[in-house]
C-alpha cells in the first residue's frame, strides 16, 4: 500500500463521490495509477514496458555488446536494464548480453524492454571465484572473474543451476562458492566462456605473471570447456596499458587459434554515467571518492559503443568487432522460460486434484451452509458449482489443495491463520476453511477473486500469527524441498533519504552533515521535495551536487532483501529458471527476482504474511483458558455483542486491531457503528485516499441523515444502497458495470483492472466503448451515462476490496469483544506480541 496521497485534490474526489456537478472552473486532476490487484488501495507494481527509442539508423557496422552491467550487479552498474536496451537499440547493436555479477537479477526486465525494442538478447553472468568474504567494504573487490554466457535455453538453465549451487555452497549471503571442475562438468557445450575484464584469470594473469603464465591458464581453461567455447576478450577503455595489454592478448589468442572478441565492458548505458558508476563504487567500498581514488577507472568510459566506434578502437585487432556480432547474434535467444508447474498434491486412493477439491468443498459445505435441499444460504451450492467449474476450467485445484494443505497445518499445529484479499470472495476457500468470511452473505463477486479471463493463477493471501510464521515457512520449505521452494525478493531501491545519505558520502561529507540533510527531505517523494512534503523544495541547504546524484540513483536497487511473505513452489527445482541465494535471515533462502518478475515468467506465488494482532489475540486466548478457564477462538466469539459498538461509538479503541489510529478514532463517533458491516466500511474509509485532514466523507454525512442518498441512476441503487449510494469498495465498482451496462462479471473486473492501472490503451477504449453501450440500451445516455463514468474513473484509483475489508472487520471485532470483556488479559496479551 503506498504512502503517499496521490494527485488528486480532496475536493475533486470527494465532488465525484458526492455527485455534484464540475464547478465552473476546474483545475483538473492527474491520476494516480493503481495496480488494479488485491491489496488495499493502490500498492506499487512495476507497469510493463513501454518503447519509447526510435530505431536506429540503417547502415550500422555489424557488432553485439558481450560483457554488460546493469544496475542490478549492485552497486557495480550504473544503469537501469531498461537504459542498456534503449541504448542499444539507439546504437543498433546486433545484440547485448546482461553479465550481472553472480546472479539473473535483472534478466526478466532487460528481456522485456529488448523485445519491445527488436533488440537480441543474450544472457548471461560473471562469476566471481576465490571470495573468501562479501566483498562489500572492500575498496578493490578480491577474487577472480569469469564470463559466462549461454548459447541457448539449455545454457540458461545450466548455468542457473551453476550459479544457485554456488550461491548456497557459499553459507552466507554474498559470497557464492564455486567449483571450477564443477562448472566444467556442467556446462557440456551449451556455454561461451570469455576470458574477462582485468580480475579475468587470462589477464590478471598476465599482468602480474606475465605471458607464459596466462597462456598457462587459457590451456587450463580450454582443457576445461573445450576449444571451441573459449574466447579471449578485449577490452579498450582508453587506460595507458589497455593496447599493450590488448596486443599480448590477441597474440595469445593467435597461438592457441581461440576467437578474440571486443567488447566494452559496460557498466552504464551513456558517457555521462561515469561519474555515478564511480560514486556508486564508492558506496560499495564504504569510502568517499577521494579515498577511492586508486582503485577508480581514470575516466569514465565503460560506456556502450556503437559498431563503428568499436571497428575504428579495435582495427589493429582484425576480426574481433566481426566475431562479437557473430557470437551475439548465435547466442541469442528470447527469455520465454518455461516457469515450473506447482508439484502435484498428493490426494487420497481413488481421487484426482479436482475431485479430492470438490469433496473437500461440499464436506465443508455441509457445515458452514446446511444440507444442498435446505441450504442456510439461498444459493449457496449454485455459486459453489459455479466456483468449482472455474476453478477446474483454469486447471487450478492444485493451488487450492496446497493452500488449503497450509491452512491444515497451521490448525493442527494451533497457529492461527486466515485466508484474506480476494481471496475471501471466493465461496470455495470459505467452505474448505481457508477464509472466514462468507461471501454468499455479504453478496461479493468471485470473478473479483478468480474469472477465465483473468491473467494467470489466482491469489490467495494468508495472514498469519506473527511469532509463528516461520515455522510455516519452515514447513514449506521441508514439504516441498529447499531447491524446489524459495521465498520471492524484494529489490531494496534508493529513496529519497538513502539516497542523499550515500551520495553524500561518496561525495566526501562528513556523518553528521548526511544525517542533517536526509532528515530535511520526505521519505517517499522525490530529493527536491522537503520533509513537510509539500514539493516546494526550498527548505533543505542539501549542496547541488548531492541533489544531482541522488536524483540520478534514485530507484536503483541497492541490495536484495526478503518480500513480506511470497513464496514460490515447483514441482521441479525452481533454480533452473532464476538462481537462488541465502537471505540474511537464517534458515531463508530467496529467490534473485522479485514479485513482477515472477509474475512475468509465471511463478506461483504464495502470500504468507505475519499479523501481529493473530499473535496477540492468540496469547489472550491462551491467558483466558488459563486464568479463567475459557476456551474461546476466534470463530466462538459472541457475535454482534451492543457493549463492543458502544465501546467503539465512544472511540475507546486504544490497542484494537486497525481502528486505533487518530483518524480512526475521530470517524467512529460519527460512523456511529451498530453492526458488524459498519466495521466492514470503518476499515474502508479510513485510507489514504479517501479520508485526509479531518474532512468529511460523504458516506459518513448520508449515514447521519445528514444528506441523502442519492443515485446517478435508479440501477445503481443495487451495488451502492449499503453504502448510501458512495463507491466505496472494489466490488462496487465491478456491480455498477454489470447492473447499468449489463457487463459479465469478468468483464467488470477486467474494467476495474484497466481503471486502474496503466494497462493497454486499445483495451481501456473497448471496453468503455462496451460500457457506453451497455448503458444506451438501458436508457442511459447523455450527462448521466458521463456522470457514472466519471464515478467509476474516479473511484478506481482509490478502490479498496470489500472482501479485504471483512477480513479485516473480523479480527476488530475481535480484538475490540476481548478489550471490552477480558481487558486485562487482552492488555497483557498486546506487550507481550510486542512490537508489532
Amino acid at each position: 500500500m503506498g504512502f503517499n496521497n496521490p494527485d488528486v485534490p480532496w475536493r475533486e474526489l470527494e465532488r465525484q463521490l458526492s455527485g455534484r456537478p464540475k464547478p465552473a472552473r476546474d483545475p483538473g486532476y492527474k491520476p494516480v495509477d493503481g495496480d488494479g490487484g488485491d491489496s488495499p488501495a493502490w500498492s506499487r507494481k512495476r507497469e510493463h514496458y513501454q518503447a519509447t527509442t526510435p530505431p536506429a539508423e540503417p547502415g550500422q557496422v555489424p557488432y553485439a555488446e558481450l560483457h554488460c552491467h546493469s544496475n542490478f550487479s549492485f552497486l557495480d552498474g550504473a544503469s537501469e536494464p531498461e537504459e542498456l536496451a534503449e541504448e542499444a537499440a539507439r546504437l543498433g547493436l546486433e545484440a547485448v548480453a546482461i553479465t550481472d555479477h553472480d546472479g539473473f537479477y535483472g534478466v526478466v526486465r532487460f528481456a522485456e524492454a529488448a523485445g519491445e525494442l527488436g533488440v537480441r538478447t543474450v544472457f548471461g553472468a560473471e562469476l566471481s571465484l576465490n571470495l573468501r568474504t562479501p566483498q562489500n567494504g572492500i575498496a578493490d573487490p578480491e577474487g577472480d572473474h569469469l564470463l559466462v554466457l549461454a548459447r541457448d535455453t539449455e545454457g540458461y538453465r545450466r548455468l542457473s543451476m551453476a550459479i544457485s549451487a554456488a550461491q548456497l555452497a557459499g553459507k552466507e549471503k554474498g559470497r557464492p562458492v564455486y567449483d571450477l571442475d564443477e562448472l566444467a562438468q556442467a556446462h557440456d557445450g551449451h556455454w561461451v566462456i570469455l576470458t574477462g575484464c582485468r580480475k579475468g584469470a587470462v589477464p590478471k594473469t598476465l599482468v602480474t605473471k606475465g605471458l607464459s603464465a596466462a597462456t598457462a591458464e587459457l590451456d587450463r581453461l580450454i582443457a576445461m570447456f573445450g576449444h571451441d567455447n573459449v574466447l579471449i576478450e578485449l577490452t579498450d577503455h582508453g587506460n595507458p596499458l589497455d593496447s599493450t595489454r590488448n596486443d599480448a592478448l590477441f597474440e595469445l589468442a593467435g597461438r592457441r587459434r581461440v576467437g578474440a572478441v571486443a567488447t566494452t565492458n559496460a557498466h552504464y548505458a551513456t558517457p555521462n554515467r561515469g561519474r555515478l558508476a564511480a560514486a556508486l563504487a564508492a558506496v560499495r567500498g564504504r569510502r568517499g571518492l577521494d579515498d577511492m581514488d586508486g582503485w577508480l577507472p581514470a575516466a569514465g568510459t565503460a560506456y556502450l559503443r556503437s559498431g563503428a566506434e568499436m571497428a575504428e578502437r579495435f582495427a589493429r585487432y582484425p576480426g574481433a568487432v566481426d566475431l562479437a556480432a557473430e557470437v551475439g547474434r548465435a547466442c541469442a535467444f528470447d527469455l520465454r522460460l518455461v516457469a515450473p508447474r506447482l508439484p502435484d498434491f498428493p490426494v487420497p486412493a481413488g481421487h484426482s486434484e479436482m475431485s479430492y477439491l470438490r469433496a473437500l468443498t461440499m464436506q465443508g459445505a455441509l457445515k458452514k451452509y446446511g444440507p444442498p435441499d435446505a441450504e442456510r444460504q439461498a444459493g449457496a451450492y449454485k455459486q459453489l458449482e459455479h466456483e468449482l467449474e472455474v476453478i477446474e476450467k483454469l486447471n487450478f485445484p492444485g493451488y487450492f489443495l496446497i493452500v488449503w494443505e497450509i491452512v491444515e497445518f497451521c490448525r493442527m499445529n494451533d497457529i492461527l491463520c486466515q485466508g484474506r484479499g480476494s481471496a475471501a470472495n471466493s465461496a470455495v476457500c470459505f467452505a474448505i476453511g481457508i477464509t472466514k468470511a462468507d461471501p454468499i452473505l455479504f453478496h461479493l463477486l468471485f470473478e473479483r477473486f478468480l474469472a477465465p479471463e483473468r491473467d494467470g493463477p489466482p491469489d490467495i493471501d494468508l495472514d498469519i500469527e506473527s511469532g509463528r510464521r516461520e515455522e510455516v515457512i519452515q514447513h514449506v520449505y521441508q514439504r516441498y524441498g529447499r531447491t524446489n521452494t524459495a521465498q520471492v525478493a524484494n529489490v531494496i531501491s534508493y529513496r529519497p533519504k538513502s539516497a542523499v545519505r550515500d551520495m553524500a558520502k561518496a561525495l566526501g561529507y562528513s556523518t553528521g552533515q548526511q544525517d542533517a540533510w536526509s532528515k530535511q527531505i520526505d521519505s517517499w517523494g522525490s530529493v527536491t521535495s522537503d520533509a513537510s512534503g509539500t514539493g516546494a523544495g526550498t527548505d533543505h541547504d542539501i549542496p547541488a551536487d548531492v541533489v544531482e546524484m541522488a536524483e540520478q540513483v534514485m530507484r536503483f536497487p541497492r541490495h536484495l532483501g526478503i518480500h513480506s511473505g511470497g513464496m514460490v513452489i515447483c514441482d521441479r527445482p525452481v533454480t533452473e529458471v532464476c538462481p537462488i541465494e541465502w537471505a540474511r535471515m537464517e534458515n531463508r533462502t530467496v529467490l534473485q527476482w522479485d514479485k513482477d518478475d515472477c509474475a512475468r515468467t509465471g511463478l506461483v506465488k504464495f502470500d504468507l504474511l505475519g499479523l501481529g494482532m493473530l499473535s496477540a489475540l492468540h496469547g489472550a486466548f491462551d491467558l483466558l483458558r488459563e486464568h479463567y478457564d475459557l476456551d474461546l477462538q476466534l470463530d466462538t466469539i459472541p457475535p454482534e455483542d451492543p457493549k463492543v459498538y458502544d465501546m467503539l461509538c465512544a472511540a475507546d479503541s486504544v490497542g484494537v486491531f486497525q481502528v486505533e489510529s487518530r483518524a480512526q478514532m475521530a470517524t467512529l463517533p460519527r460512523l456511529k457503528p451498530r453492526e458488524f458491516y459498519d466495521l466492514v466500511t470503518e476499515v474502508a474509509i479510513i485510507r489514504p485516499g479517501p479520508i485526509q485532514g479531518g474532512s468529511v466523507h460523504p458516506f459518513i454525512r448520508r449515514r447521519n441523515g445528514l444528506e441523502e442518498a442519492r443515485y446517478a441512476h435508479p440501477l445503481l441503487k443495487n451495488s451502492l444502497e449499503r453504502t448510501y449510494g458512495v463507491p466505496l469498495f472494489q466490488e462496487q465498482v465491478m456491480q455498477m458495470a454489470i447492473d447499468v451496462a449489463g457487463l459479465t462479471a469478468s468483464e467488470s473486473d477486467q474494467l476495474r483492472q484497466a481503471m486502474s492501472s496503466k494497462r493497454s490503451t486499445q483495451r481501456m477504449e473497448r471496453l468503455r466503448s462496451k460500457l457506453y453501450s451497455g448503458m444506451a440500451e438501458r436508457g442511459i445516455t447523455g450527462a448521466v451515462a458521463d456522470e457514472i463514468y466519471e464515478k467509476l474513473t474516479a473511484f478506481a484509483h482509490f478502490g479498496f476490496p470489500e472482501s479485504h475489508s471483512i477480513s479485516f472487520a473480523y479480527l476488530v471485532y475481535a480484538s475490540s469483544w476481548l478489550k471490552l470483556h477480558y481487558p486485562a488479559a487482552f492488555c497483557a496479551a498486546l506487550l507481550n506480541a510486542q512490537p508489532m
